[in-house]
């Protein structure tokens, strides 16, 4: 065996069973330990969600409960699925199938489609806008680029509701969809569009699952042979599945319930896909006796990070917010959030560029800095700025500005106006530069308000007026420039852009910025209006943008650098305020006005399960590892014991002085709050905190019987009775 077979890139795979346990907390041991019946996992960001399943899963292999072969592993992207079967392996649970929604429902549907319907299966089509435009030319309508790109939208989302086309119109809008044409127009263009494709003989993506969900509804012996193959299932990202996920789930469980999901109802930025996290909430209401076990301990970002993620949620209302998680950092403190207000974009976006060369200087690699944005159309003004400053980025889930369609396009009609400009009667009435831009781009989709609705036609209008925004700013730092001189110094910015594509600063929309994470991140444009968006007016849109930046801070484990401007541009009206979001967490913007935390600490409850309705509860049984001694080894089975993690009778090294100080202290605060001493802290609780001995707050919280709640509220005590310090005996009250 080479030393390579130890390094960080080839891990030694766990020896044993129990080995594959080693590692995890308390929290994260219990999610690997409970293998039968319904388990909940709700997993704050950066709690080690991943880490938790995949050593469920690899333990439940390695101790020979679960058949690999009969294990099926489900998430949303290929990358996710391949990090989980990477995973595994390493952790020697080969055989285990991790796969999308997608992809699992298409193997199963290549396989018996022969059987159920006979012949092979339609040929899938990759993407959809051509058959979407085909179908608009057979209804006589006319649709450009961004709103095929909307209807297409429209059709998945109706597709991935089970909502068929008589009934998109109502559905549409009792969803509340943000659509820019007639839901009567767009419900015929989806009818147009099924029966395109039956002509044509393919399928597309949603009809995957919809066409395997029809399969197993139909053939039970199909069902059942499915059931047979998978017993055990496990659900990632819970929180964004659709109703039509959710169906097919079930008919893959049947009877069953030998299922793990995982997901955090905070983290629902998706809604406008159809994903919801109504499934993940009302999870113990199908599943009375499942065991929920609650991830808090964050390991990703610093207390300070962590702190303003909190009070981001704690202002937040909705039925997500009434299951929010209370994360807790698990590392060294760093440096607080840092804030700052400019006076316009460019200089937003000029300082963002400063700092982060500041960074690289000091030797912090590219690769670990992120901008992050709320649309895609901000991105120019930084990799311009990025650009000046000679610094190298990568666009995340978007082309560069400069390649967009809507600009390629808007460049051209802007090079004809410059070149025959004079025989153009859209520039007749055109008396500078930004008129013209205005004028020209009027042909090209620009107007001067807004369109209606958030998807691809507002992205485009987004591009437009970025553009009209860039002819703005340029007259005002050079009075007199022409068209042609505009357009130079678009060919100029183009041409600087398109250099080769280096690995360099992440620039990324914040739905793009999920599941990635970064040392340093700046959150830029968190200005109302783009954060919450204006097109967000329901309390549903503004609590899912509040989510939106939540997702955006959680993505930051060391550094965090907040931003915003009062105008859009140079010399513009300083109109602009901070983003409603950050009141009460900022420096100077008054108190936090929270509320209390409703999923709250980490822990585990128990399911309960009934005979009957009205029956008695009873505590259903959960097969789980047991604990063992630190000293000698043997199976632990008492509370106590359980809580000390050793036997009663194996040798102590508790610190006799510290314990006698803790139960005094202890005695204090039970007498301030008139309650027994045992609601403070148990006897076991203080004798494993003396034994432990522990110096930093990630050593405390990880102890047992010291919750969320009393970490907070007697944690900074404890720790600086930990280090000799005398926190004030007497039974004053200041």
């Amino acid at each position: 065996m080479t030393a390579a077979t130890h390094s960080p890139l080839f891990p030694q795979v766990p020896d044993s069973a129990d080995a594959v346990l080693e590692g995890l907390d308390p929290e994260q041991r219990e999610v690997a330990t409970a293998l039968r019946g319904p388990v909940c996992v709700l997993a704050g960001a950066g709690t080690g969600k991943t880490r938790a399943i995949t050593h469920r899963i690899a333990y439940g292999v390695r101790a020979g409960i679960l058949q690999p072969s009969s294990v099926l592993a489900v998430t949303f992207t290929n990358r996710a699925a391949g990090e989980m079967r990477g995973r595994l392996r390493q952790l020697g649970a080969q055989g285990v199938q991790a796969r999308t929604f997608h992809s699992a429902a298409l193997r199963q549907l290549q396989y018996f489609w022969p059987k159920a319907i006979g012949g092979l299966l339609p040929r899938l089509v990759d993407r959809k806008i051509q058959l979407v435009a085909d179908a608009a030319a057979a209804c006589r309508v006319r649709l450009d680029r961004g709103e095929l790109r909307d209807v297409t939208a429209e059709i998945e989302w109706s597709k991935v509701t089970q909502t068929v086309p008589a009934d998109y119109a109502p559905a549409a809008v009792k969803a509340g969809r943000d659509i820019p044409r007639d839901p009567a127009e767009i419900a015929q263009l989806y009818s147009a569009y099924e029966d395109v494709k039956r002509q044509r003989g393919v399928i597309d993506f949603e009809d995957v699952l919809l066409l395997t969900v029809a399969v197993l509804q139909d053939r039970a012996d199909i069902a059942e042979q499915v059931r047979a193959q998978y017993q055990h299932f496990v659900v990632d990202e819970y929180q964004d599945v659709s109703p039509l996920q959710q169906r097919l789930l079930e008919l893959w469980l049947g009877e069953r319930d030998d299922l793990c999901v995982v997901g955090d109802a905070s983290q629902t930025i998706y809604s406008f896909t159809g994903a919801t996290p109504d499934h993940l909430l009302d999870f113990r209401t199908r599943h009375p006796g499942a065991t929920v076990v609650k991830l808090v301990r964050d390991y990703r970002s610093t207390p300070q990070v962590v702190h303003l993620a909190n009070g981001l949620l704690s202002q937040a209302s909705g039925r997500a917010a009434d299951h929010r998680l209370e994360l807790v950092s698990q590392r060294d403190p760093g440096p607080e959030p840092g804030y700052t207000e400019y006076p316009d974009e460019p200089a937003e976006a000029e300082g963002a560029a400063r700092r982060i060369r500041d960074l690289l200087d000091a030797g912090v690699p590219a690769a670990e800095i992120a901008v992050l944005f709320r649309t895609n159309a901000q991105s120019e003004t930084y990799e311009q700025a990025l650009a000046d400053l000679g610094i190298p980025y990568q666009l995340r889930g978007a082309e560069r500005f400069f390649d967009r369609p809507e600009v390629r396009k808007a460049g051209v009609a802007l090079r004809g106006a410059a070149r025959f400009g004079g025989n153009d009667t859209l520039l007749e009435d055109a008396v500078d530069l930004p008129s013209q831009v205005r004028a020209v781009l009027s042909g090209e989709g620009w107007t001067p308000q807004p369109p209606a609705g958030s998807g691809a036609v507002r992205e485009r209008w987004e591009s437009l007026a970025a553009l009209v925004g860039l002819a703005q700013d340029f007259a005002a730092a050079q009075p007199g420039a022409s068209l042609a001189d505009l357009v130079a110094e678009l060919d100029e910015r183009a041409n600087a852009q398109h250099a080769p594509t280096v690995q360099g600063v992440t620039l990324a929309s914040l739905h793009s910025a999920k599941g990635l994470e970064w040392d340093v991140v700046f959150l830029v444009g968190v200005a109302e209006g783009m954060m919450p968006i204006t097109y967000a007016r329901t309390d549903e849109q503004i609590e899912e943008e509040r989510r939106l930046l939540y997702v955006g801070v959680t993505r930051a484990r060391e550094r965090l650098h907040v931003s915003w401007a009062l105008s859009r541009s140079p010399g513009g009206r300083p109109s602009r305020r901070p983003s409603r979001f950050l009141d009460g967490l900022r420096p100077g913007s008054g108190a936090a006005v929270g509320r209390a935390a409703g999923g709250g600490a980490g822990g585990v409850e128990r399911g309960f399960t009934g005979a009957a309705a009205g029956a008695p509860l009873v505590r259903r049984r959960t097969q789980r590892t047991p604990a063992r001694c630190r000293v000698c080894g043997r199976t632990l089975t008492d509370a106590g014991e359980m809580k000390l993690m050793r036997c009663e009778d194996c040798p102590s090294d508790m610190d006799e002085g510290l314990y006698e100080r803790l139960r005094d202290w202890r005695a204090v605060q039970a007498r301030r709050a008139g309650q027994p001493a045992f609601c403070v802290f148990t006897d076991k609780t203080l004798m494993a905190i003396a034994e432990t001995v522990p110096e930093e707050e990630g050593e405390l919280a990880r102890i047992p019987g010291v919750g969320v709640r009393k970490f907070h509220r007697y944690g900074a005590d404890v720790l600086a009775i930990c280090a000799g310090h005398d926190v004030g005996g007497d039974d004053e009250e200041g």
